[in-house]
């Protein structure tokens, strides 16, 4: 739905409007019919989702991978790992999302309160977002460490 979404917006940037097509879109009267009308939500639905997405990458960007046949798998956090530019490094960290078969590699914040934490709860303990239930520690890799190693 995003990329249709996507062909949408660069046509109607791009191109001059000048008529509609009749059939599964439009009825004879020029009118949506019921169909565009859910294509229109599920294109909705699939923006939102990715607004969703693009914040979550925001808390918790990808970290940096590298793997060797000599060296075995490094995993590392940077101010701009994941292509996510920001003024904190962070440790990496499995992300298990609902859903998912895999956990994925995530980079997070260690300090200063929670990326979530409302007003209504200011006491929290300097720790950034470690205590999200969503995380897991990599085994062998030091709780701050910024570069986990897993030799063969």
């Amino acid at each position: 739905m995003l990329t249709l979404q996507n062909w949408l917006s660069f046509y109607e940037k791009n191109y001059v409007f000048v008529g509609r097509v009749i059939g599964r879109f439009y009825g004879e009267d020029g009118l949506p019919t019921p169909e565009l009308t859910r294509v229109e939500a599920a294109m909705a639905k699939g923006l939102e989702a990715d607004k969703q997405a693009q914040r979550e990458k925001q808390k918790f960007p990808p970290c940096n991978a590298e793997w060797s046949a000599a060296k075995g798998s490094r995993l590392w956090c940077s101010q701009k790992s994941g292509g996510v530019s920001r003024d904190w490094i962070g440790v990496p960290r499995k992300l298990y999302k609902p859903g998912s078969k895999e956990p994925r590699c995530v980079c997070v914040r260690t300090t200063g309160p929670p990326s979530d934490q409302t007003l209504d709860k200011p006491i929290h303990r300097n720790r950034g977002d470690l205590d999200d239930p969503s995380l897991g520690e990599y085994p062998g890799c030091p709780p701050l460490a910024a570069t986990c190693s897993f030799p063969l």
